[in-house]
């Protein structure tokens, strides 16, 4: 690509200025919010040529597949939650747990649900083929975990606080540093895939993905909330987060439209 064609940080910035008055403007004449991101987001480069632009299929899901999917505690290993462990040595970055409830648009446990993150390393990189920016990777760090919600809802993770990263969607585009969720319901039609942010980012404002969702307080659900008592003392920082898998103050999924 020309250098002269790729767009600045600055005139990214600008055009989410731009969209978030505009939509603002928009969503308050219609008397509601703008809870989910907007598919075509001019600043986030690549939306123009991923998102769906025909109405979605109505699927049965016996005719995707004839037997579901089933997740039960014998299919976990003990430590698919722990992404600390399983390696020869420690893994390099700051500990954290990350825990919250899988809940319904009543606030009621979604139990029995099969929850997987994956992340990058404290400094940014995955540990994928594809991931070849110059930043290390960490021997004792694969990234990825699982578990299924509890009776609660509850799930609950050990991992290392990932770092920000570099991304092509514009002259020196970074990513805030965040976890992607995926969250099965009972067959694989049902998943849902969202990311969680952690507090106080500088890269909120600067970052076309984070801002495609135009509600502020909707935004504001994907980030997590540090929790002392959460902390464990010389050994993890603590961080809530609650995922809403229906009604008007769901979480943002990645697949919505």
């Amino acid at each position: 690509m020309n250098a002269e064609c790729v767009a600045s940080q600055a005139d990214i910035t600008a055009e989410i200025a731009r969209l978030q008055n505009s939509g603002a403007a928009e969503y308050r004449r219609a008397g509601g919010e703008e809870a989910q991101p907007r598919l075509d987001y001019p600043p986030y480069r690549s939306s123009a040529l991923r998102h769906p632009k025909h109405p979605p299929l109505i699927v049965d899901p016996e005719e995707v597949e004839r037997r579901a999917p089933c997740f039960g505690s014998q299919d976990l290993g003990p430590l698919d939650a722990d992404l600390t462990a399983g390696r020869p040595g420690e893994p390099i970055g700051e500990r954290i747990i990350v825990t919250g409830r899988l809940l319904d648009q009543a606030g009621r446990p979604v139990a029995g649900q099969l929850v997987e993150i994956w992340q990058a390393n404290a400094a940014g990189r995955y540990r994928h083929q594809r991931d070849q920016h110059p930043a290390p990777l960490d021997p004792n760090f694969t990234g990825a975990g699982r578990c299924l919600t509890g009776p609660d809802g509850s799930y609950r993770f050990l991992t290392i606080k990932p770092g920000p990263y570099p991304w092509r969607n514009h002259d020196n585009a970074w990513r805030p540093a965040h976890i992607h969720f995926s969250v099965f319901g009972t067959a694989f039609t049902q998943r849902l895939v969202t990311q969680m942010y952690f507090p106080g980012d500088p890269l909120f404002d600067l970052d076309p993905i984070f801002q495609s969702i135009l509600d502020p307080a909707a935004r504001q659900r994907l980030i997590a909330r540090y929790d002392h008592d959460l902390t464990q003392p010389e050994y993890a920082t603590g961080y809530r987060w609650d995922i809403v898998v229906c009604g008007v103050r769901r979480t943002w999924t990645e697949d919505d439209g």
